[in-house]
C-alpha cells in the first residue's frame, strides 16, 4: 500500500467516499506523495512519452508558430511565452532555438513556467541554461503577472482533475471513490443526484441512457486562458481528446507505459482523461476570447510543415538517424487508427476576438 492510499484511506474513514476529481487531484498533486511531485514521468524510463521528447521537430514549429502569431499580435515587447506544465523543459529549449530565426521576437521574451514539482523545476533549469531569455516560474497561470502572452499547454489539461457524473433512473450522481466490502478502493455513486445539473449538460446529454458517464472538468483555467485572450494574449493547447462534448469514460492510469488500475497503487502511476474540447472552448468564448480549432495534430503540423523540416534534418544525418527522423514524423502525423497520435491529438488556440487568423488554422475562427 503506498502512503497515497494509506492517506486516502484516512480521509475516507472520516469524511466518506470523495469525489473522483479530488483522489485524480490527490494522486497527482499530493504535496509529499503526488504522482508529479516525486518522480520524472517522462521518457523510456519513465511511464510515458510526450511530443517534444519523440522529437525536436515539435518544439520548434511550436517556437516558428509562436514567433508568427507574436508578428499578428503587432510585435509587443515585452511578451511572455508561457508554458503550462513544461515537462523537462525540451519543448520550450526547442522552441526558443528555433525562435532565433526572429531576433526581435527573441529580445522581446520573457519565459514564465508554470510547475508545481521541485523535480521537473530541476531538469527545467538544466534544459534552458544559458538561453539568453529571463525566465520564471510559477505554481499557476494565475501568478503570471498579466500583458501580452503566447501561452502553451501541451499534454497539460488532460492531467487536471476531472468529475465523472453517472446517469441513474433518478438524474445524474456524482461518482465517488470509496471502500468496498473487501476492503479495497472501489467506484461508488454518490447516493443522491446532484441538483440541477441539466444546467451543465450539453443538450446532447439529456436524454443519455442509463449507465452514460459525463466528464467534466471546471472551467478554471478555460476562463483564465479567455480572459487573457480578451485581454490581447493569444493560448495553443495541444493534447488528447473529443472534438466535441459526448458521454463516455476516459479516466486511465499509466505506469511504465503500460494501462494500470487507476484505483490501485495512487502517487505511483499517471492518471489522465481526455479533454472535452468543445466544453473547454465554450467556457473561453463566454470569457472574450475567439477560438480556433479544434484540428487534429497531424494536419497543425503539416500545415506548419513538419515533412519539410523532416528533410532538412535528414540532409545532414546518417542512415540511422534517417530512419528515427521517419519514424518520429510517422508517430506524431499518424492519423490510420482512431488511437494514433496524430489523430486523436487535436489542437485549439484561443485568441483575442479582433484577430481574423492564426497560423495552421482556418481563417474562420
Amino acid at each position: 500500500m503506498t502512503p497515497l492510499e494509506q492517506e486516502i484511506r484516512r480521509l475516507i474513514a472520516i469524511d466518506g467516499p470523495i469525489p473522483v476529481a479530488r483522489y485524480m487531484a490527490l494522486c497527482l498533486g499530493h504535496p509529499v506523495h503526488g504522482y508529479y511531485r516525486h518522480r520524472d514521468p517522462f521518457g523510456a524510463g519513465g511511464d510515458f512519452v510526450t511530443a517534444p521528447e519523440i522529437s525536436q521537430m515539435f518544439g520548434e514549429l511550436i517556437g516558428l508558430w509562436a514567433a508568427a502569431v507574436w508578428q499578428q499580435m503587432g510585435t509587443p515587447s515585452p511578451v511572455r511565452l508561457v508554458e503550462l506544465g513544461p515537462g523537462r523543459g525540451t519543448l520550450m529549449a526547442d522552441a526558443l532555438r528555433a525562435a532565433k530565426v526572429l531576433p526581435a521576437f527573441r529580445a522581446a521574451l520573457q519565459v514564465d513556467l508554470v510547475e508545481t514539482s521541485p523535480h521537473l523545476r530541476q531538469h527545467q533549469q538544466t534544459a534552458l541554461e544559458g538561453a539568453g531569455v529571463p525566465l520564471a516560474w510559477h505554481d499557476a497561470i494565475e501568478d503570471v503577472p498579466d500583458g501580452p502572452a503566447i501561452v502553451i499547454a501541451n499534454e497539460f489539461v488532460d492531467a487536471l482533475p476531472v468529475q465523472q457524473l453517472v446517469r441513474q433512473p433518478r438524474g445524474w450522481h456524482e461518482r465517488m471513490v470509496g471502500i468496498d466490502a473487501d476492503g479495497r478502493l472501489a467506484f461508488a455513486l454518490s447516493p443522491d443526484p446532484l441538483p440541477h445539473i441539466e444546467r451543465i449538460l450539453p443538450p446532447g446529454l439529456r436524454d443519455a441512457p442509463l449507465g452514460a458517464v459525463f466528464e467534466w472538468r471546471a472551467d478554471h483555467l478555460a476562463t483564465e486562458l479567455g480572459r487573457r485572450a480578451a485581454a490581447g494574449s493569444v493560448a495553443l493547447i495541444v493534447d488528447y481528446g473529443h472534438a466535441r462534448s459526448a458521454p463516455g469514460e476516459t479516466l486511465q492510469a499509466l505506469r511504465a507505459h503500460a494501462y494500470a488500475d487507476p484505483l490501485d497503487s495512487p502517487g505511483d502511476a499517471d492518471l489522465t482523461a481526455h479533454v472535452d474540447f468543445e466544453a473547454l472552448g465554450r467556457a473561453a468564448a463566454v470569457a472574450g476570447a475567439r477560438i480556433f480549432g479544434p484540428i487534429e495534430q497531424a494536419t497543425f503540423l503539416r500545415r506548419l510543415g513538419i515533412a519539410e523540416r523532416a528533410a532538412a534534418l535528414k540532409q545532414r544525418a546518417t542512415e540511422p538517424q534517417r530512419r528515427q527522423i521517419d519514424a518520429a514524423l510517422a508517430r506524431l502525423t499518424d492519423t490510420v487508427s482512431a488511437t494514433a497520435m496524430g489523430r486523436l491529438f487535436k489542437v485549439m488556440a484561443i485568441a483575442p476576438p479582433e484577430l481574423a487568423a492564426l497560423p495552421a488554422f482556418d481563417n474562420d475562427g
